[in-house]
């Protein structure tokens, strides 16, 4: 199967796979409505089982992480890394068959076809995305992106843990493979973030100039993977440390790129607020090795907080960017920017009240679900239609 390098010089009238962030951001934010209303479903129902992946809050965990989140962070690669590159990445046919083999892994855990076969095309996924942006990155020589494929990789044995224990092969690898996963998003949204959220506050303020620290940039990355390892090591009270020492150096990088004037543009405080939640996640982690509070506040201060709030956002930024069309949005968008950041808050801090567990529950998923509807309406179009400036991507 070989890649199409040279892209065509016209799009037709629907442009779904001419760029890696169409299919993807459109059918990723569908699948962020669509996984949670069932999630409201299953827990309105009290069901508690699912045929393949045994337990419902499994199926739940697996498919943000995963589902979801895994397709924005393909969309986003397969689209960066062609201008990173100057080469062409999948389009077309090729775009086409990477998109349905996610689509499939979303769907077959609902049938009885073998669970072999599920878990195989499930897996199947980041593969296809990795090689994707690995032949661009590699004949381009640009060796500094090497680092998401490996970190890509190391998702795709993530995933392999938790397939292998649904399929009976190992023990207890099934929740180590979820936690490795959140970890690893995290991470790709603090590399990417570094990079972006400056760029663009940059690029709207004008007469602004982010400050960044050299230090900063590797001391960041370097705790977190530091209090990965610590974790699944089993040394919770260094990973409480290294968690404190990573909520400060977050805060103080997003401090950086901060100026008030972003606050009056919502693709900027969008990302920002975003951001926020990660120095949140980690203080919330270390409070819960240090006080005994559930850790599941600081994994939702990452997942329904962070990613829920940067995916949002970025997608909005982006999508409007590579269609050729100005840098504004309307104001039901605005609104689902609110809905999400009170999505992320209410998941990871009012169940700090136990007896508001329920509550937090309802009120953040509803939240989600409305935050993805108001941004579906105005962009399912834009990301179907071709680009204004008739561009191919």
């Amino acid at each position: 199967m070989q890649i199409q390098i040279q892209e065509p010089r016209t799009s037709g009238s629907i442009a779904l796979f001419n760029l890696g962030f169409r299919p993807f951001f459109l059918f990723g934010a569908l699948s962020a409505l669509v996984l949670m209303l069932i999630w409201l479903i299953m827990l309105s129902t009290g069901q508690v089982t699912q045929d393949y992946y045994q337990l419902s809050y499994i199926w739940h965990g697996h498919e943000m992480l995963f589902g979801y989140s895994v397709a924005i962070i393909a969309g986003f690669l397969l689209t960066a890394v062609k201008n990173w590159t100057s080469q062409q990445t999948p389009h077309g046919s090729w775009l086409a068959i990477i998109f349905a083999v996610w689509v499939a892994g979303r769907i077959m855990p609902f049938t009885a076809l073998p669970a072999v076969l599920i878990a195989a095309v499930d897996l199947l996924f980041l593969p296809l995305v990795i090689l994707g942006i690995a032949i661009p990155i590699i004949r381009s020589g640009n060796h500094r992106n090497l680092l998401f494929i490996v970190i890509l990789s190391v998702m795709t044995l993530a995933n392999g843990l938790m397939h292998s224990q649904l399929l009976g092969y190992t023990e207890n690898t099934l929740l180590q493979g979820m936690q490795l996963q959140l970890g690893l998003i995290i991470l790709i949204i603090m590399i990417l973030g570094g990079r972006v959220i400056p760029f663009f506050t940059e690029r709207a303020l004008g007469n602004f100039t982010a400050r960044k620290f050299t230090w900063l940039e590797y001391f960041t990355p370097a705790i977190t993977v530091a209090w990965l390892g610590s974790h699944f090591a089993g040394y919770l009270q260094l990973a409480g440390v290294l968690a404190v020492l990573a909520a400060a150096s977050q805060f103080l990088r997003l401090y950086g790129w901060f100026h008030p004037r972003l606050l009056r543009n919502p693709l900027l405080w969008i990302l920002q607020l975003a951001y926020l939640f990660i120095p949140l996640g980690f203080a919330l982690y270390a409070a819960s090795v240090f006080t005994g509070i559930s850790p599941y506040l600081s994994t939702h201060a990452f997942a329904a907080g962070a990613i829920g709030s940067i995916t949002i956002g970025m997608m909005a930024r982006v999508s409007l960017g590579h269609t050729g069309r100005p840098l504004k949005l309307t104001n039901w968008v605005k609104v689902g920017f609110g809905f999400m950041i009170l999505s992320g808050l209410i998941r990871c801090l009012l169940p700090l009240a136990p007896e508001l567990y329920t509550v937090a529950l309802h009120a953040s998923a509803t939240f989600w679900v409305i935050a993805w509807a108001l941004f579906l309406i105005p962009y399912s179009p834009i990301l179907l239609q071709p680009r204004l400036d008739g561009q191919y991507g």
